[in-house]
């Protein structure tokens, strides 16, 4: 009777071993990113650095779910001109109506294309900052447009820049 305990007992050892490893993947996970999280933010705001982020070849496009929603894609490309590095942004994104007055604005933060294959990734500038003089590949994406919006190219502005300090001052984090 002893042998068939024994033979539970080994056939139980890998799923033990599994769940074991499993647990210690979570909290290496767990722990990285909090370890990400607990860096310091070496950047500030910089006021009118958003006429510095030059934004070219708008395009956009549109997809509908299965369950009947539709989102708004607005790629492009974005130039920092500037002389200091981005870490962050905010699109300001004007929909305009068929009076031309804006019928919606939306803000949200710039997130830069980082791979297109198998389907396109974006990254935020936290994560892949723009130095002075590069240029990367943009997409904004919007579940919600207004319905009288008149399906022409939003003005798309640049606000509430951050840009990389070392070591900042006047406030920056």
């Amino acid at each position: 009777m002893q042998g068939g305990t024994e033979q539970g007992r080994a056939s139980l050892l890998p799923w033990v071993i599994a769940a074991v490893v499993v647990v210690l993947v979570g909290v290496v996970v767990v722990l990285a990113g909090h370890a990400k999280a607990g860096l310091p933010d070496h950047s500030e705001k910089r006021e009118g650095y958003g006429e510095k982020l030059v934004v070219s070849g708008v395009k956009m496009s549109e997809s509908t779910s299965l369950s009947g929603g539709k989102s708004t894609y607005i790629d492009g490309l974005v130039k920092n001109v500037g002389d200091a590095t981005v870490t962050g942004a905010t699109a300001k994104v004007a929909f305009a109506n068929e009076e031309l007055m804006p019928a919606q604005m939306v803000a949200q933060p710039l997130m830069l294309i980082r791979t297109h294959e198998p389907y396109v990734d974006t990254v935020g500038l936290g994560d892949a900052p723009l130095k002075p003089g590069v240029e990367r590949e943009f997409r904004l994406v919007f579940e919600n447009v207004a319905p009288n919006w008149n399906q022409q190219l939003p003005v798309i502005q640049m606000d509430g820049v951050s840009v990389a300090c070392n070591p900042c001052v006047g406030g920056g984090k």
